[in-house]
């Protein structure tokens, strides 16, 4: 190559931001879809059969699938997240979960906005996959659109999605024959583990699952927490039941679904 060339289109080997040189995604800010796909998790306890990293791994598979689609490129993700709340996560007291305060998941937020925008990127899709970020992403997203003056009608936008809310009730009722305990104790159950057991197989241990009656917490939440109300496994229900199969099924809906609502919003950001 010549120099002061460089390439005019993303490699296509890879959706990946950090696998991507920076002269290829300079082109593809020119002519590429202008979309990046954030995840976002966390590094927390998911019981003695699961990563602690099975947020961000989880959030990070779903964006690439939707970035592969959708012709969007997927940002480093964010591995780090809010506290853990004992009625969705266990608890920030377990050993494993490294959590991060409001003020620093805002001021993170905000930071990757501002930056991926002045870069020339026009809209930014934050994928969700640790329940107790959700808003404080949105205040970070919120100050960002502020500092860069983006209103109403401009082309460039954030979309804030967590992926469980694209869950149909039909797959639901496939993955929970018995019926679904709800996704206030979903945590280190069947879905995260079937999910798991479908993208990153060897990163599950089964044999250390632990088989227990869903946790039974109070409305309130009681700071500082009671321990014993978080079952000893660290998971808030039991991922009995998991398989890979499931998990095929929770990832092919929820991609396919997070791209039927995607593309036709984005293109019309594009032509508005």
């Amino acid at each position: 190559m010549k120099a002061n060339e460089f390439p005019t289109a993303p490699s296509a080997s890879s959706v990946h931001m950090s696998e991507t040189d920076a002269h290829t995604f300079r082109s593809w800010l020119e002519t590429g879809s202008g979309t990046i796909v954030v995840p976002v998790g966390a590094l927390e306890q998911h019981g003695p059969h699961l990563p602690m990293g099975t947020d961000a791994i989880l959030s990070t598979l779903i964006s690439t699938g939707v970035a592969e689609a959708i012709g969007a490129l997927v940002a480093q993700p964010v591995a780090y997240g809010y506290k853990s709340q004992q009625k969705s996560g266990g608890g920030n007291h377990l050993p494993g979960t490294t959590s991060l305060d409001a003020a620093t998941l805002i001021g993170l937020t905000r930071n990757l906005t501002v930056s991926l925008f002045n870069q020339g990127v026009r809209r930014i899709v934050f994928l969700n996959g640790h329940y107790e970020n959700y808003q404080f992403l949105y205040e970070g997203i919120d100050i960002a659109l502020a500092e860069l003056g983006i209103s109403a009608g401009d082309d460039r936008c954030v979309l804030l999605l967590s992926y469980w809310d694209y869950v149909a009730e039909e797959t639901l009722a496939a993955v929970y024959p018995d019926g679904f305990p709800g996704w206030a104790i979903e945590h280190g159950g069947v879905l995260e583990t079937s999910l798991m057991l479908h993208l990153k197989p060897k990163l599950v241990d089964l044999e250390r699952a632990v088989d227990h009656q869903p946790a039974e917490l109070p409305r309130f939440d009681r700071l500082p927490v009671v321990p014993s109300r978080t079952p000893e496994s660290g998971c808030l229900s039991a991922p009995t039941g998991s398989d890979a199969e499931k998990g095929r099924l929770l990832f092919s809906q929820v991609v396919e679904s997070l791209i039927s609502d995607l593309v036709p919003e984005l293109s019309r950001t594009r032509h508005n």
